[in-house]
């Protein structure tokens, strides 16, 4: 459906979970974290009706996220669930990767379309130093399986970090060069633990792929549902993008609305406001009156968010863990 600012809205990141097998610097506490309860989650059952409503209103395309989707057990069931729905052309997962390797076959034979995993390093030290608990070598076997599906989507999704990561931006490019396989960076996000570290620019990161491999050149193709821009270089076979929602804000393109674990529909990631979906299946509401309420929030879905304003009102205090990365 079309918003009150023109914007189409046809995508929606789900997430399934906040819990998660990863400690990451930027995204969880090491300890003393209060998980929500099963019984406080979305049942793949509601998560399926709403998705069947979802449909009404446009959305066309799917991101499953966490905390760590693939801790929940038989997600594969889910996104066949959601694939199975008239309407729904695309169903992407979002993953550290450290369980891909083992459930990648269920999940193809699901109707899973594209995988997104999270690697900020590819060394095992520093990855344990990052995760706090992670193996890399996982993550990379995973990668590798996924890249033999020919008609899987693969892309990896890279955190700069100032003081943790930096010198590893060619290597992680160079894993592009001999396979389809894109590599984004995104930016450190100013939310929860991410407040305290300092990341990298488009611009810097650039800098640094330019002076070490040679001139990027613009994509103009689309390569991912979401407004991400990316680039060539001479001689690689995938391609670089780049995420940069706070520097170069995307918000009059934005084309997404966020579902929690707990079933809040979020009209955008740095506001706390949106609308209790859980609540009303539980309470017994109809689907036309939930359809209702679901449009009247895509609807008002705000201009543009405001991260580089200090105490901007009604602002996320939760963690990305918690709202879905």
């Amino acid at each position: 459906m079309i918003d009150i600012y023109n914007r189409k809205i046809d995508y929606i990141r789900i997430s399934v979970t906040d819990r998660c097998n990863l400690r990451c610097i930027y995204c969880m506490p090491e300890s003393g974290i209060s998980f929500f309860s099963h019984e406080m989650l979305l049942t793949y059952e509601e998560i399926t009706q709403l998705c069947e409503l979802f449909v009404k209103t446009g959305i066309s395309k799917v991101k499953i996220t966490g905390g760590e989707p693939l801790v929940r057990k038989d997600l594969n069931k889910l996104i066949k669930s959601i694939k199975d729905i008239d309407g729904i052309n695309n169903i992407t997962l979002t993953t550290n990767g450290i369980l891909l390797e083992e459930q990648l076959d269920d999940l193809i034979k699901s109707g899973l379309d594209a995988v997104n995993i999270s690697i900020d390093t590819l060394r095992e030290d520093r990855y344990r130093e990052i995760t706090r608990v992670g193996e890399v070598h996982k993550v990379i076997r995973g990668i590798y399986k996924a890249l033999k599906y020919k008609n899987l989507k693969v892309k990896l999704n890279y955190v700069p970090i100032k003081g943790k990561n930096e010198d590893e931006i060619i290597d992680i490019i160079n894993l592009t060069k001999h396979k389809d396989l894109s590599v984004r960076f995104i930016e450190l996000m100013p939310i929860g633990l991410g407040k305290d570290m300092a990341g990298y620019s488009d611009e810097e990161i650039i800098s640094i792929i330019e002076n070490k491999i040679g001139k990027m050149t613009p994509y103009k193709g689309k390569l991912g549902n979401g407004p991400s821009n990316y680039f060539s270089l001479d001689g690689y076979k995938g391609k670089i993008g780049f995420i940069s929602a706070v520097s170069h804000k995307f918000c009059e393109n934005c084309n997404r609305v966020r579902l929690t674990s707990d079933g809040f529909l979020k009209k955008c990631l740095q506001y706390e406001y949106g609308c209790d979906l859980k609540s009303m299946l539980r309470s017994g509401k109809s689907n036309d009156e939930i359809l209702k309420i679901i449009e009247e929030t895509i609807y008002n879905k705000p201009k543009n968010h405001h991260f580089n304003k200090e105490n901007e009102k009604n602002s996320e205090t939760k963690a990305m863990f918690q709202i879905g990365g």
